[in-house]
């Protein structure tokens, strides 16, 4: 689709983090952004609210129609608004504003809860602030490339849980708290992750063994799915150096934020 020179500019602007014009845009929207949330932190205490409401509020509604104007010329300068807002970004800017307006036709008296709950998902607004972290595009990147391994660790977990949690339900039984297999389940679970809210212990010399088995299983796969995050985290960072290249000598392995060429000194472009 092509653009007009204005909207392509807007675009440019917007949607590009590689122009001085663009950079300071994102700088502007993390500083609103970052703001907007602590308005609506501090709103939530009663203290603060009753004596700065009015000026909260007024606040509130000054950030909700600059993301409003913003959510508006992003579907304005995009080259294809539909995809823009079904994408992941276009619906968390979205729900950045669709609260405010929202409340303003739950009025009544017995909406007041959801009036409440409809205030608080303005916190998504902290989700826009990931688009513009390239570290946490790498986290991003990390979790999801491992998310086939942490789903098998946390199935061999659920294993593990409903052997300990049955032992536990026939060693133990009703009279010592554990009144069905899901409830020492969710026993084994608490214990493994070393919480031990101590709700249900168990009683008997068997039980107290099946315990600190589980403590101990518990203690030896707790790091597991750090290790795996680290290592494809790990990965995502070297891909991030290699994509790097000086321009001049086309070394590569410059972090992120570096400026020169650890080789040759050139200026690395972004």
């Amino acid at each position: 689709m092509e653009l007009s020179p204005t909207r392509q500019k807007l675009y440019t602007i917007i949607f590009g983090t590689g122009t001085p014009a663009g950079k300071r845009f994102d700088m502007v929207l993390i500083y609103l952004i970052a703001i907007s949330v602590l308005a609506m932190i501090l709103e939530s205490v009663s203290v603060i609210e009753g004596r700065y409401g009015v000026w909260l509020n007024a606040v509130e509604w000054g950030f909700t129609g600059i993301f409003t104007l913003e959510y508006l010329v992003r579907i304005y300068c995009s080259p294809h608004p539909l995809r823009y807002m079904r994408s992941f970004y276009g619906l968390v800017d979205l729900l950045a504003i669709l609260p405010s307006y929202l409340g303003l036709f739950l009025a009544g008296m017995n909406y007041l809860l959801i009036i409440r709950l409809l205030r608080v998902l303005r916190i998504f607004r902290i989700l826009k602030l990931v688009r513009y972290l390239s570290e946490a595009n790498i986290l991003m990147r990390a979790m999801v490339m491992s998310r086939r391994k942490i789903l098998i660790f946390f199935s061999a977990v659920l294993v593990l849980s409903t052997i300990f949690g049955s032992l536990m339900f026939l060693v133990e039984g009703p009279e010592n708290g554990f009144t069905s297999i899901p409830k020492s389940i969710y026993w084994t679970i608490v214990t493994i992750t070393t919480v031990g809210y101590g709700d249900i212990t168990p009683q008997t010399v068997i039980g107290q063994f099946i315990a600190a088995a589980a403590m101990l299983t518990g203690y030896s796969i707790i790091a597991v799915p750090t290790g795996i995050l680290t290592a494809e985290l790990a990965t995502e960072m070297q891909r991030e150096r290699t994509s790097r290249r000086c321009e001049d000598c086309h070394s590569s392995g410059h972090e992120s934020d570096a400026l020169y060429c650890r080789y040759c000194g050139t200026p690395l472009s972004d």
